[in-house]
Formats: C-alpha cells, sequence, structure tokens
C-alpha cells in the first residue's frame, strides 16, 4: 500500500474540486480589532479588516476581559494542571460556571475546552443516563450535535429542518413511554435562520420529550442579558439542557452546558470527554467570566451589533447581491460554487485588504457555496464602506459575469 498516494490523491480531489482549506496568517494586534496584519506567504505583510471572525462583538479585545485574564495568569500561571477531578479545577472554574447558571437561570453549568466538545458529550452520554433514549436531531445541526448523537450507540431520527409536523410524524411513530430528546439550535449559523423554539416546547410537552438547545451562535447577542433566543422569547426556562460557547461573542474560548444540578452531575460523572480532558487555562476560565459578567448588563453593545448586521444587509440588497436575511446577525452571500467563492474571497483579500474566508461542502450543500459575513460593533461606517465598494466592484466587474457567479 502507497499510503503517500492515498494522501496525496485525497489532497489532490478537494483541489480540483475548489474545496481546499487555505488557513490565511493574521495577526491580530489588541485594540485595533477588526483591523489586523495579513503575514502573506511570500513574507510580505498587508493591513486588513477581518469580515469572517466570530468574535462577534470585539469581547477578545475588551480590556475587561484582557485585564481579568492578566490578573488569572499572574496570579496562577498558565495552564490548569489537569482535569476537573484531579488537580484541575479552581475558583476561576468555579466562578465560570456560577456566572453561566446565573446567565440561564439553571441551577447548574458545566464547562467543557469547546462547544464542540459539549455537544459531543453530551449528547453522546444521554443514552447511558436514560436508556432506550430516542434522540430527534434536526438535519441541519451542527457538526458536533451529529457526531455526538451518531457516537451514542442508541436510537436517532433526523428531523427536516425546523419542520415541525415531521418531527411530530416522528414522535407520533415511537412508543410513548420511550425516553425521548429533541435536539436543534437557536441559530443556525450557515443561513442565520432561527429555530422554532416554542413550538418545540410544546412538543416536548406533548410527547414527554427532554429539550436540548444549542445557543453557541446567540449567547452574549440575545436576550436582556445575553443568554440567548431562548431568553429573547422568554422560553429559557422550558428548555432542559442549554449548550453554549465562550469563543464567539464571549471573546475567549470554551463551551459548556446549563442545566438541571442533577443534569450536570450525572454528564460530569459520566462523559467521557469531560472527565478525561484537561480543564481550561485559569487565565482563559478568568476571562470568560469577565465576558459574561459585563454583558449581561451591556444591552447598547448588543443593539449595536444588531444595527451593523441590518445595515450591511441593506447595502448588499441594495447592489441586488444574494444575500440570505432570516433577520439574524449572520450575512451570508451566496456564490454557488466553490471554485468562483475562493476566487472572490482571494481577490477581495489581495486587491481590497478585506478578509472572509469562503464556506464550502461539507459545511454547506454543493451549489449553495458562499462568504459568510459577520458585522460586528467594531466595524465602523469606513470598514463597511470599504466592504461594499469591494463587493460592488468585484460583483459587477471581474471576469466572471454576476450570472456566472450566482451559479
Amino acid at each position: 500500500m502507497d499510503y503517500n498516494a492515498k494522501l496525496d490523491n485525497a489532497i489532490a480531489r478537494l483541489h480540483d474540486e475548489g474545496r481546499y482549506r487555505t488557513f490565511i496568517d493574521i495577526e491580530r494586534t489588541r485594540g485595533q480589532f477588526p483591523h489586523a496584519v495579513w503575514n502573506k506567504p511570500d513574507g510580505t505583510t498587508a493591513p486588513v479588516t477581518v469580515w469572517c471572525g466570530n468574535d462577534y462583538l470585539g469581547m477578545g479585545q475588551n480590556p475587561i476581559v484582557v485585564d481579568a485574564m492578566h490578573e488569572a495568569l499572574d496570579a496562577t500561571g498558565a495552564g490548569s494542571g489537569g482535569t476537573r477531578n484531579i488537580s484541575g479545577t479552581t475558583v476561576y472554574h468555579n466562578q465560570l460556571e456560577a456566572e453561566l447558571a446565573d446567565l440561564h437561570r439553571k441551577e447548574a453549568a458545566l464547562l467543557f475546552t469547546s462547544a464542540y466538545i459539549a455537544n459531543d458529550a453530551t449528547l453522546s452520554t444521554l443514552p447511558k443516563l436514560f436508556p432506550g433514549l430516542i434522540i430527534y436531531s434536526d438535519e441541519l445541526n451542527h457538526a458536533s450535535m451529529i457526531e455526538g448523537v451518531r457516537r451514542n450507540g442508541g436510537a436517532k431520527r433526523i428531523f427536516r429542518h425546523n419542520d415541525i409536523a415531521h418531527l411530530r410524524e416522528l414522535l407520533e411513530a415511537d412508543d410513548p413511554t420511550t425516553p425521548k430528546l429533541i435536539a436543534f439550535e437557536s441559530v443556525y449559523s450557515m443561513d442565520g435562520d432561527f429555530g422554532p423554539i416554542r413550538e418545540i416546547c410544546d412538543l416536548a410537552d406533548e410527547f414527554g420529550a427532554l429539550t436540548y438547545i444549542d445557543e453557541v451562535h446567540a449567547v452574549g447577542m440575545y436576550g436582556c442579558r445575553g443568554a440567548g433566543v431562548a431568553e429573547r422569547d422568554g422560553l429559557m426556562g422550558r428548555i432542559d439542557i442549554i449548550n453554549g460557547t465562550l469563543a464567539k461573542a464571549y471573546g475567549v474560548m470554551g463551551g459548556y452546558i446549563a442545566a438541571s444540578a442533577r443534569m450536570c452531575d450525572a454528564i460530569r460523572s459520566y462523559a467521557p470527554g469531560f472527565i478525561f480532558t484537561t480543564s481550561l487555562p485559569p487565565a482563559v476560565a478568568a476571562g470568560a467570566a469577565a465576558s459574561v459578567s459585563h454583558l449581561k448588563t451591556n444591552q447598547a453593545l448588543r443593539d449595536a451589533h444588531q444595527t451593523q448586521a441590518k445595515v450591511l444587509k441593506t447595502r448588499l440588497k441594495g447592489l441586488g447581491l444574494p444575500i440570505i436575511d432570516h433577520g439574524s446577525h449572520i450575512v451570508p452571500l451566496i456564490v454557488g460554487d466553490p471554485v468562483h467563492t475562493k476566487m472572490m474571497s482571494d481577490m477581495l483579500l489581495e486587491d481590497h485588504g478585506v478578509y472572509v474566508q469562503p464556506i464550502n461542502f461539507p459545511t454547506v450543500p454543493r451549489g449553495t457555496e458562499r462568504l459568510r459575513f459577520t458585522p460586528s460593533p467594531v466595524h465602523g461606517p469606513g470598514e463597511m464602506n470599504a466592504l461594499v465598494s469591494a463587493l460592488d466592484t468585484l460583483w459587477s466587474h471581474c471576469a466572471l459575469n454576476r450570472a456566472e457567479l450566482a451559479g
């Protein structure tokens, strides 16, 4: 077996399909976000504006967060020193879990090293706690949720995206005495649409199912204290398990679940993804706790974020560009072809200093390849004007005509 040839063939297929991912070397400077420096492959540098980051509110640069991390770093050193069970639980971890439990009005919260691990570990562990559990999962759930459901060894049902009627059909077809859980998201990150939380909760009540919601793209940004869309809609109390991240609106890293004390205790006691993983560095936990606490009272920042998203969508619609608008903060521009999407991304970066990564299959279905923009409160009028002007120029005048670009 020529293993190297197999690897070469696998990588070549991605290049041929226009789906090979290129990592752009971006150097962020404290206090300058969304401006950054692009370290080019040829050794030169160029200024760029980041338009595809997940630091939605610029909290990764906020002095409140940075100062809290410095203080914890000076006090405790770099790492946690172990798993949560073996020397890896500090006052900073406990403080952060308390902040998150309070944020979601739950009895407890449980930290993980990422929201991916939180989803995977929790969903793969639940059938151990509820033998015979059936998980009903939205077909567009995040890869981490899909992986957790796939790995748990239990029964699963996939319902069509946001299709309440289909979900009802699946629930009705199963034994009413069987334990059930419905897993879905509040904001789906590729199209920016919202999950029908109220309707799903109604079905869960009717069929005796638990509810599991991924609020990764909503925590910090929706709700009166930033607890997410479920808080905004007054439904947080009807959700049994809430998954969130500290790596997007909160500007640091890590993931978590918030639930009852019993649920969190059971997950921490049975989930290998929690038990056998070194805990977050104390400095990271301290920065995340400061960020969560700050955003509980900073509605102005959330309002500014929503305003920026609306402004960008309005301006791109005015140019006739095919964006998707479901009312969230995510701004997808559909190109429809992987090669053309990469070409536009490269031209924006090289010719206009605009950094936005192409989104291709398998992250999105073939034929819906896109550029996904994430405006933030720190993108000012100058940055907005430069982006809109660049897109207008490329869409109208580049060698590919508009119809071809639109797929």
